[in-house]
């Protein structure tokens, strides 16, 4: 197996699942397949100037020989993702930051720690000139769709949305400058976790879900019913699981749990960690002709901004980062309320030190002193 897929494979799971679905970031071909297939947008706008880490530096002397694309990437980097939830079946709905993670990679591009911020965080969202938003302080989330909006117009555009988010995200951590970007959708899980046979995952408490029946199909909508559906629900009991494809995505998705959002985000990085196991365990990886088909049906669910940077390029940069060396965070919130209403979450506080330490490239010495924030149980 290449460097190069093993990098994409972490990139790929982990934004699928921490979104809740999504599409595969990329994987390392023979060919240029990669940079054609993926939508490649202007995801992050003008940005600020770096706060202790180090953009992407193209433009630099060529030596002799010509070095491969992506050689020119130096220095900690930082990239947001971000799952949206487009919901195309509904007419004039607009986007959600259904996720919303940062990548933090060090110095050497030989570590990583995967952080996902809440997507009813409390935050200032600024305005923003292109949809005609005068800002707001209100859930994370409403930045993609606020941002997207095109005045006069009932059409959205996902990637200016993206751009509000990236300005919100920047404000709230000090991260003023992300070095590459992912925007993704609701598809691509089910097949990939189809494609490696399935995962076995422990369940650590009993779900029942919102949006699909014991046989995978969607519960029927119901006006006055819980949550909106009606009939019976899938179950994920605690214990040892094994999981297809529509179970993983949606057992992903569930967060009217016990731990609400929290949980969720801790359930998606187990299953982010079943998946990249399983998939380093079969063939699939070697398997060129199922990358391609990969590449085909992902393309549509998928935009990349590497800031003048291909995905190959990124994917080359990266090629020294293992699975084993890219952590999952989780920051440890709670209930934010005004008058007694519930109007969102907020971080428990240490999420300041957490991010200077980040910007710093310094989360590994960080997170020595605060191990309960690592991990499938974290958060």
């Amino acid at each position: 197996m290449t460097k190069q897929i093993r990098l994409y494979l972490i990139l790929g799971v982990a934004a699928l699942v921490l979104l809740g679905g999504g599409a595969f970031v990329g994987i390392r071909l023979l060919t240029d397949k990669v940079n054609e297939a993926i939508p490649q947008a202007d995801l992050l706008g003008a940005q600020g100037s770096p706060s202790g880490s180090a953009p992407a530096t193209p433009g630099q002397p060529t030596p002799s020989p010509t070095p491969p694309p992506g050689s020119d990437i130096k220095g900690p980097l930082n990239i947001l993702i971000v799952g949206i939830d487009t919901r195309v079946s509904v007419k004039d709905w607009v986007p959600h930051a259904d996720a919303v993670m940062i990548m933090h990679v060090n110095a050497d591009h030989t570590q990583s720690w995967i952080t996902s911020l809440p997507r009813d965080l409390v935050v200032n969202i600024p305005a923003f000139q292109p949809a005609g938003f005068g800002g707001e302080r209100t859930k994370l989330t409403h930045a993609m769709s606020y941002g997207s909006r095109i005045p006069g117009s009932t059409q959205v555009n996902n990637a200016q949305g993206f751009q509000l988010v990236a300005k919100t995200v920047s404000a709230y951590t000090g991260i003023q400058q992300f070095d590459a970007a992912a925007l993704l959708s609701f598809n691509g899980l089910t097949w990939l976790v189809d494609s490696v046979g399935g995962i076995d995952i422990n369940i650590d408490m009993d779900v029942s879900s919102i949006h699909r029946a014991p046989t995978g199909k969607y519960r029927p909508t119901c006006g006055g019913c819980e949550h909106g559906y009606s009939g019976p629900q899938a179950q994920y009991k605690k214990g040892m699981m094994h999981l297809v494809g529509w179970q993983a995505l949606d057992y992903s998705r569930q967060r009217y749990i016990a731990g609400g959002d929290y949980a969720r985000a801790r359930h998606q990085r187990q299953v982010v960690q079943a998946t990249i196991a399983k998939a380093f365990k079969t063939a699939y990886m070697t398997d060129f002709a199922a990358i391609d088909n990969t590449l085909k049906s992902f393309a549509g669910a998928f935009v990349f901004d590497g800031r003048g940077h291909t995905p190959m390029a990124f994917g080359y940069a990266l090629r020294d980062l293992r699975p084993e060396s890219v952590t999952q965070v989780g920051l440890p919130g709670s209930g934010a309320y005004s008058g007694g209403t519930y109007i969102g979450e907020n971080l428990n506080g240490i999420q300041s030190s957490y991010f200077a330490a980040l910007r710093q490239d310094n989360l590994g010495q960080f997170l020595v002193a605060n191990p309960s924030l690592t991990g499938a149980s974290a958060g």
